[in-house]
């Protein structure tokens, strides 16, 4: 699992998904920004994390695994029943 750098800090983060509640735009391919960073923290059950590129690597996340989602990377998350995650933001200080 990759690890986040050391300078960067959190700048927002979502509110809570459910299998329910999960903007379907993250189920599909989808990518941070330049210079923007993710963590994937899941507070209960169980996430799939599918990192699309540069080579595939799926990752099942739990409360004491999080996914680390790397800078312009497509990816997308599958919620397990019963899991309940959000995502927070981060990026080196200006």
């Amino acid at each position: 699992m990759r690890d986040l750098p050391d300078d960067v800090r959190p700048y927002r983060r979502t509110p809570d998904f459910t299998c329910e509640t999960v903007p379907k735009a993250l189920t599909h391919a989808h990518d941070t920004k330049p210079g923007v960073w993710g963590r994937i923290v899941v507070v209960e059950g169980e996430v799939l994390y599918r990192i699309l590129e540069p080579t595939p690597e799926d990752v099942l996340l739990s409360p004491a695994v999080h996914g680390v989602v790397e800078p312009t990377m497509k990816h997308d998350v599958q919620p397990r029943p019963g899991a309940r995650f959000y995502v927070e933001f981060l990026r080196a200080p200006d």
